[in-house]
């Protein structure tokens, strides 16, 4: 009902979660525009995986609020919210389906009964962009850890979804195919318009792709913004290691 309508995608409000007693993200506030790339940056244990996980529904926050077009996420179905968000975690199940099966669950939110030759068309070329035509027949579970990773990107830009959020996505990858896979992420927001926002640990690897940085400290927004926030001062006091930037 919103197609088009709302240009921020996904915005987070004062947005807290934690396990048990333990809290994980305190107060986190940000908002993705269709089109662009963000990068989510912190040490381990920062909270930028539970912060994907209450992006796109998977977990509940005890406190504020997450929309998606406009609609509060926690008023959605499951279905409702894959039409419009997809989900690389950063370990994808290997499974006995082949690739091409594996590639063709991501139509799963569009489909009414049976694929369509649409469906199809739309894994053939998801297939391609990762460079997996050559296994679509093979089973998952025959496959590396960086080719599998492949296969889950690949489900994920079959679902054409408006936010695309990422757990560490080149974390398998050896470095040419994450140049690769960063090039392909960017292009999806360029020409489809799509949301981008990935998790990662290479901050060289967020500078070169990424629009927007939001750093996490102690499950805390550290900075948000464009790349003028990241200045050596600030990457140290968020990492913890002494910077040089060229």
């Amino acid at each position: 009902a919103h197609e088009g309508r709302i240009w921020k995608i996904l915005t987070a409000k004062d947005v807290s979660f934690g396990y048990r007693k333990d809290v994980v993200l305190k107060g986190i506030t940000i908002s993705v525009d269709r089109g662009t790339t963000t990068a989510i940056l912190g040490m381990n244990g920062s909270g930028k995986s539970t912060l994907i996980k209450c992006l796109n529904g998977l977990l509940k926050p005890w406190l504020g609020v997450v929309m998606l077009d406009g609609d509060n996420l926690s008023e959605l179905n499951r279905q409702q919210i894959s039409q419009k968000v997809a989900y690389v975690p950063q370990r994808s199940p290997e499974g006995e389906l082949s690739v091409f099966d594996a590639v063709l669950l991501g139509r799963k939110p569009h489909m009414r009964w049976n694929p369509t030759d649409r469906d199809f068309e739309v894994v053939d070329e998801a297939l391609c962009a990762m460079g997996l035509e050559k296994y679509a027949l093979r089973p998952v579970r025959e496959l590396s850890g960086g080719e599998i990773q492949r296969v889950a990107l690949a489900r994920a830009i079959a679902q054409e979804p408006d936010a695309l959020l990422l757990d560490e996505p080149t974390s398998s990858l050896d470095l040419h195919r994450q140049f690769e896979v960063m090039n392909l992420l960017c292009e999806l927001a360029r020409e489809r318009g799509m949301a981008i926002i990935f998790s990662l640990h290479d901050i060289n690897l967020a500078l070169r792709f990424a629009d927007k940085f939001l750093l996490l400290r102690d499950g805390e927004v550290y900075a948000y913004g464009g790349r003028e926030i990241l200045t050596p001062k600030l990457i140290e006091e968020v990492f913890d290691v002494r910077v040089v930037m060229q």
